[in-house]
């Protein structure tokens, strides 16, 4: 069991979680996870922890096809500049290593921004807290868990 499994079972929410053989040369994790589950690219999202204004960290949850818009999480954010965080200071402030990263289950829970195209969704696919390991949950009970802000995330131009 992993920190983010715990958590849903410890909140009663329903969930399922879906297992895949990680390949260890594939860093498209996301896309990885995907495709070897059969689901549609836009179902499943991915956890990625940002920099606000070089003082506070936060997440957002985009498609794993997506690329997460910096400006609009800064807005969302009410911060003035957003960017990816360094990959160690990730793996010590969420517990978990870069491409199992769980918005759920983190050390220290960040403030949490989800793409709002998961609202169109009965279940989305999110890490589950290792690589090869999909938690499967309705995009409500994801932000009640996390206290996240459903938002326009995704970059458009």
């Amino acid at each position: 069991m992993t920190p983010a499994i715990n958590l849903a079972k410890k909140a009663k929410i329903a969930f399922k979680v879906h297992e895949y053989t990680h390949d260890p040369d594939n860093a498209a994790y996301g896309l990885e996870a995907a495709e070897k589950l059969g689901l549609p690219p836009t179902q499943v999202f991915k956890t990625l922890v940002v920099n606000l204004d070089g003082k506070e960290l936060a997440v957002g949850i985009v498609p794993v096809a997506a690329m997460l818009s910096m400006k609009h999480l800064a807005k969302a954010a009410h911060a003035k500049k957003a960017d990816m965080a360094d990959k160690a200071l990730v793996a010590r402030t969420t517990g978990y290593v870069l491409g199992g990263v769980s918005p759920l289950g983190q050390k220290k829970l960040l403030k949490t921004f989800i793409d709002e195209s998961a609202l169109q969704f009965s279940t989305i696919y999110v890490s589950a807290g290792r690589r090869g390991l999909e938690i499967e949950l309705a995009p409500q009970d994801l932000q009640s868990l996390t206290r996240a802000v459903f938002t326009p995330l995704i970059h458009t131009e």
